[in-house]
């Protein structure tokens, strides 16, 4: 026999997410929001500004400025900018030097353009360098050394931002240079005008004060081997830059007065140069190339030289002037310089000022013209340079450049400097080449295959004397967990320095609870306040989380600049950046928004309708921790949202 039926009609559903029928979801809105509240609450979410996403020496930018504006407040005793200059200096050890000749991306990523212009991250950056060289501040030595030693291979920005941060954390630390002089392109590449020689050597000598040694004159491959540094260090560092110039790839550039940029500026900057032709063509469109074109004019040319005198026997190290007294030499006229680009000027890759400076100094810029041929006279040197028209575009990722025919033309040259880029030079370290002219390496900077021996700087990919400081510290993070046995953990997505609420804390004397996780909450916490979530690993916040109409116009503070006529230009190598005044410096800081971090403004508290948003007590409160939520009274209504500035606060599902 068969199982009676079960007619007991099916009970029905508790819960379900769709009915019978429907085809599309509902506004997930509609499940939110009710009327006068929600089930949505405020969490404090510390962000990443782009200032700081955009900086490649990882700054703690927004940190520095809060402390210049006066919203975080120093230690008992210590001077704002000293405290200003220390979290300046986690990330980078020469700020006098980025002060001046950084490009900035950091405020074109800046978030303040939205309202009027970025604020001058610069400008305070070169204020705090200098105070610091001013009053002769130094970093303090680690308490307790490790008993490792790595070596670093040069001593450029790379080199001797991985050794402060090695060195800091107890490692002696060696530096091996090929030159007579510690620097690398700030100081062979660079010239005074724009890094005063005092100011870089200050701040290379605080790094050193905290026991680094140095070997100079000394080149890996000839001088020692690179398996005997392997030998005797525990680990090494790889800075060896790209100070090698790429010559014209146009027929006719191994004229001899075809020259490089590196090898004019290292020719300039070790006074082997005192004069160039009365006609210079230089070839570029970077800021390398305005800097050959501005020393260019200030060292102008003299009638009557000697054939030994030439300027490419002085670059290429064979000879001097001794030949021309100084009489001679005050007779000196300005030469005419011109400098050619592939693209138009407006899309050149040099600072927009830098361009202005040599626009202002008389230096003729012809953009959008390639150069197709040297052309030389019986003796084989160099008389013009013949461009041509061109549309240049990126397509992929690749440069692509169109010439036009038929609009040839030349221009007269007796010098001509190529400064379309640099290459690095690995005589006697051939090993090390991946076949494109660099060292491959992990995101962690060390070398393919090679435990222990990490790379930084152009040797990885050229670029700004900022992003190789970045990569030093990265590395020094690395060797150091190498050293240590521990494993080469990943990289953060955003890599950055930023705001620690358990140091201001303990300069409090508050007492820390430990937050495990996020997702734990912090209702119960002395460690933060409740719904706090530090998130700066991961999100850069955009303008569209800021009340921007809290801030209004507020025209940015720009430093002073010498500008120079074609006349004044001719040998005069005065610093032209001044920066700013101490107040003028603070007035330029409290213009930075605190973009994902709260600077203490009030809206919340004075616009919360629940009295819900209060001001945590004075005797628990400090930078990061200064308004909590009582949920008791908390309706949802996300007008504290709203009338955040900065984006601290945003709106999560709570009870």
């Amino acid at each position: 026999m068969s199982a009676p039926l079960d007619t007991t009609p099916p009970r029905p559903l508790t819960f379900r997410r769709y009915r019978d029928g429907d085809d599309k979801p509902g506004r997930w809105q509609d499940q939110i929001f009710d009327a006068d509240h929600s089930h949505k609450c405020p969490t404090y979410i510390q962000s990443t500004p782009p200032c700081q996403g955009s900086c490649p020496a990882g700054e703690d930018i927004r940190g520095y400025l809060n402390i210049v504006r006066g919203v975080e407040k120093p230690p008992a005793g210590v001077p704002w900018q000293e405290y200003a200059w220390r979290r300046l200096t986690e990330a980078n050890p020469l700020p006098s030097v980025m002060g001046r000749v950084c490009p900035a991306p950091c405020e074109s990523g800046c978030n303040r353009n939205q309202v009027e212009d970025f604020v001058g991250i610069n400008s305070v950056e070169h204020f705090l360098g200098d105070w610091a060289n001013e009053h002769g501040l130094a970093y303090p030595k680690p308490a307790q050394p490790s008993g490792k030693k790595v070596a670093v291979i040069g001593g450029g920005p790379a080199g001797l931002s991985a050794a402060y941060q090695l060195a800091r954390k107890g490692h002696a630390v060696t530096i091996f240079d090929e030159r007579a002089e510690l620097g690398g392109m700030m100081r062979y590449g660079i010239p005074g005008f724009r890094t005063p020689r005092a100011v870089l050597d200050t701040e290379i000598q605080r790094i050193l004060d905290l026991g680094v040694a140095t070997r100079m004159s000394c080149r890996i491959g000839s001088d020692v081997t690179l398996a005997q540094i392997q030998a005797d260090f525990d680990a090494v560092f790889l800075g060896l830059g790209a100070q090698s110039g790429r010559p014209l790839p146009v027929e006719g550039s191994d004229a001899p007065n075809c020259v490089t940029a590196t090898a004019f500026l290292k020719a300039f900057n070790d006074g082997r140069m005192l004069h160039v032709g009365k006609r210079v063509v230089v070839v570029g469109g970077g800021d390398t190339s305005i800097d050959v074109a501005t020393v260019a004019r200030r060292l102008g040319h003299i009638d009557q030289i000697h054939e030994s005198d030439r300027p490419e026997n002085a670059i290429s190290g064979s000879t001097g002037f001794a030949a021309h007294d100084a009489a001679t030499l005050s007779r000196r006229q300005g030469a005419e310089v011109t400098l050619t680009s592939i693209f138009d000027i407006e899309k050149m890759q040099a600072s927009k000022q830098e361009v202005e400076h040599a626009l202002g100094e008389g230096i003729a810029i012809r953009g959008g013209m390639a150069p197709v041929a040297v052309l030389r006279d019986a003796s084989g040197r160099a008389t013009a340079l013949r461009i041509m028209r061109c549309e240049a575009r990126f397509v992929g990722g690749r440069l692509e450049v169109k010439t036009i025919p038929g609009t040839e033309e030349d221009i007269a040259a007796d010098l001509i400097v190529s400064a379309i880029g640099q290459a690095v030079d690995f005589a006697g370290l051939e090993v090390l080449n991946n076949g494109k002219g660099a060292i491959t390496a992990d995101k962690n900077y060390q070398v393919q295959g090679q435990a222990g021996m990490f790379v930084g700087g152009d040797v990885l990919r050229p670029h700004l004397l900022t992003t190789a400081i970045g990569h030093g510290a990265i590395a020094a993070d690395g060797i150091d967990r190498h050293l240590r046995g521990e494993p080469q953990d990943k990289r953060p997505k955003i890599d950055v320095h930023g705001f620690d609420l358990t140091r201001k804390m303990i300069e409090k004397g508050l007492k820390i609870t430990p937050v495990e996780a996020p997702l734990r909450g912090t209702d119960a916490s002395t460690g933060a306040i409740h719904n706090y979530d530090n998130r700066s690993d991961r999100y850069v916040i955009s303008h569209k989380e800021l009340f921007l109409g809290h801030f209004s116009y507020t025209p940015r503070l720009r430093r002073k600049v010498v500008t120079l006529s074609a006349t004044e230009a001719l040998s005069n190598f005065e610093e032209r950046l001044l920066p700013l005044l101490e107040a003028q410096a603070q007035a330029e800081a409290k213009r930075c928004m605190s973009c994902g971090q709260c600077f203490e403004c009030d809206n919340c508290v004075v616009y919360c309708p629940q009295t819900a948003v209060f001001k945590v007590s004075k005797s628990k409160a400090t930078t990061g921790r200064y308004v909590d939520t009582d949920y008791n009274k908390c309706i949802g209504c996300h007008i504290c949202k709203d009338v955040c500035p900065t984006g601290y606060i945003q709106m999560g599902l709570g009870e």
